[in-house]
């Protein structure tokens, strides 16, 4: 695997050019103030009206020294538009605000792969077509670039119609700050398909199930709910913070030798056999566009499945539990 560093890319290559980054959430303004603070002509895109958060959005954006336009305007002005709202917002906005004002010689770049790779958006052919990825939330994106170092970042390419846009997609993850850190190739099925099933088996659905479930076991035998709060949600972080910084060896090596051997005893008969044969199946159920469609039906109907999942998770009694104690860690509202 190579790992691409500052010297791999040319930030020259977008010194005529303007980018145009649409939305201005958490990877929008991380995106947007990065590049801007590595000289490149970087303006913003928002939809126009007078509803409140769009008000707020604008007035963010130019108060952080943005020049901000509708995303219509801003699309045509760009010579690179990168598309930064959500997954289920892109192909709306793309038709309505983008495609109308793209040329030959234009591209268009993500940071997630699930609107190409699914086919909700097909561009033209003279348009070339990229991906830079960090892997970290925006706000961390922006606070580690200034502190003169960055977040890893994959990119990939989609379409080339001018053989220069996998050295225009380096430009701009090293205006983002990717190659400070490093930067992996990949493709958008790998990206998109692996995003999707991490989320679902492990970073989302799977860490919530498997919390949830140890506290429900611990109450249902009598311990009390916080003992229980404590013992399956709070410590969660440190361990996670462990393996983070020193992997899964490292993790062992720092806590107890008693911890040790119970994880490394009781971790395959709670994450066993049955449970890989599920993983696979949602990893199928990505890889054939399954999840896919029953995510975009989903928006189209209204949302009500994820509405009503939303409020069921929410009245978690683990939820009710820690609301209360995470108001006793001054050190967290201090952070939030």
């Amino acid at each position: 695997m190579k790992l691409y560093y500052n010297n791999d890319a040319d930030l020259d290559l977008l010194k005529n050019k303007t980018v145009a980054v649409i939305g201005y959430g958490s990877q929008g303004h991380a995106h947007a103030l990065n590049l801007k603070d590595s000289g490149v002509s970087v303006i913003v895109g928002l939809p126009g009206g007078d509803k409140d958060w769009i008000k707020a959005e604008w007035k963010k954006a130019q108060d952080d020294g943005m020049t901000v336009y509708e995303t219509s305007e801003a699309a045509k002005k760009a010579d690179i538009i990168m598309i930064l709202v959500p997954d289920q917002l892109q192909k709306q906005v793309y038709e309505t605000s983008i495609e109308p004002g793209l040329e030959p010689g234009n591209y268009l770049a993500f940071a997630h792969g699930f609107n190409i790779h699914f086919n909700q958006i097909v561009p033209a052919k003279d348009i070339g077509v990229f991906m830079v990825a960090p892997k970290g939330p925006g706000h961390l994106v922006r606070r580690v670039y200034t502190e003169g170092a960055g977040v890893p970042c994959l990119f990939a390419v989609h379409q080339d119609p001018d053989g220069k846009t996998r050295d225009i997609a380096l430009a701009y993850a090293k205006g983002m700050g990717g190659t400070r850190a490093g930067v992996i190739e990949t493709t958008f099925d790998e990206e998109t398909e692996t995003d999707l099933f991490g989320e679902q088996a492990v970073l989302c659905g799977g860490i919530v199930e498997l919390i949830n479930t140890g506290y429900e076991v611990l109450v249902e035998a009598g311990y009390k709910p916080e003992i229980a709060y404590f013992e399956c949600l709070h410590e969660v972080k440190l361990i996670v913070d462990l393996i983070y910084e020193g992997g899964i060896a490292g993790m062992n090596y720092s806590v107890s030798d008693t911890a040790e051997y119970g994880g490394m005893i009781a971790g395959p008969q709670v994450i066993n056999k049955d449970t890989k044969k599920t993983m696979q199946k949602l990893l199928s159920n990505v890889q054939d566009g399954t999840f896919a469609r029953e995510w975009i039906l989903e928006n189209q109907s209204g949302r009500a499945s994820l509405e009503a999942m939303r409020r069921k998770y929410n009245r978690l009694p683990i939820e009710t539990v820690g609301k209360e104690l995470r108001g006793m860690m001054s050190w967290i509202k201090k952070d939030k």
